[in-house]
């Protein structure tokens, strides 16, 4: 049920966007890129298990395999950076007003998602097929899912190298879009501080979203990733990762709840879809 109401409340908010005129701006063209990448990204390991957990035999070929890693590995890291630039267009709508409209015209829009989704796959996907690993038997994963962590652990050479791979990856794609991030709400607050009340919850409304989405998702990731490896037993790392990385940050908790933050918390979708016009 949580993954049906994923893929139908993100395609609303696609079909929503692209049907609606005066949704054609910066903060929905983004979001419209966010609601794509949350159907896609749960849609590569939620349908494998849903299967998985009717059939007695629970088994994926190691191309399949592969597939959900570097897909996991580009979504991830795309949904990241998008969510850093999405912070950068609230930064400019309100601590440069005047220049919104020079600064993020649609051919600059148009090129920082292009440099979005290709820094993603720069900084994940191609480091990642540069090293193939040779995987052992028995190789069985002790894991729901194809994830990063769990699949470094069936190869037949030293993961230590490995290790030290995917914490650089992390660290570029998470921890320095979450500063950036970090940054802009300091700049956004200090900004929106100085405006009268009015004014002040209006800007604070325009970015209340957002802030639950980033502290959704950048809390579980930089707990999951950037904790001591001694501190869970594998069993315990599983059920963590699983928690972490498709539960609540970008497998369905957050794909459910965007559409559902950004439709019922944007009075443009609310007044166009949930009010009655009258004549």
């Amino acid at each position: 049920m949580i993954y049906l109401v994923t893929i139908v409340g993100n395609g609303f908010m696609v079909c929503a966007i692209i049907a609606t005129p005066h949704l054609h701006t910066p903060m929905y063209f983004f979001l419209c890129n966010l609601s794509l990448i949350d159907i896609f990204y749960s849609s590569r390991t939620v349908p494998k298990v849903l299967v998985d957990l009717l059939s007695p035999s629970r088994r994926i070929s190691l191309t399949a395999c592969g597939i959900q890693v570097y897909v996991g590995l580009f979504l991830g890291g795309t949904e990241c950076l998008l969510l850093a630039l999405m912070a950068y267009d609230r930064y400019v709508a309100i601590c440069r007003p005047l220049y919104y409209l020079i600064i993020m015209k649609w051919s600059i829009c148009y090129k920082l998602i292009v440099f979005v989704w290709l820094s993603s796959f720069i900084t994940t996907v191609f480091p990642s097929m540069l090293m193939p690993m040779r995987v052992c038997n028995p190789n069985q994963i002790n894991h729901f899912v194809c994830e990063v962590l769990a699949v470094v652990k069936l190869s037949c050479d030293s993961t230590h190298q490995s290790e030290i791979v995917v914490f650089f990856l992390t660290f570029i794609v998470l921890l320095f879009p979450f500063l950036f991030i970090l940054l802009s709400y300091i700049a956004i607050i200090s900004s929106v501080l100085k405006i009268h009340s009015a004014a002040r919850s209006k800007a604070f409304s325009t970015c209340s979203s957002h802030i639950t989405v980033v502290a959704l998702l950048y809390g579980t990731a930089l707990v999951m990733y950037f904790r001591p490896s001694s501190s869970y037993t594998s069993n315990q790392e599983k059920y963590v990762s699983v928690f972490n990385t498709i539960i609540i940050p970008m497998g369905i908790i957050i794909p459910m709840l965007n559409p559902l933050i950004y439709s019922l918390k944007n009075k443009e979708v609310t007044k166009k879809f949930f009010v009655r016009k009258t004549v």
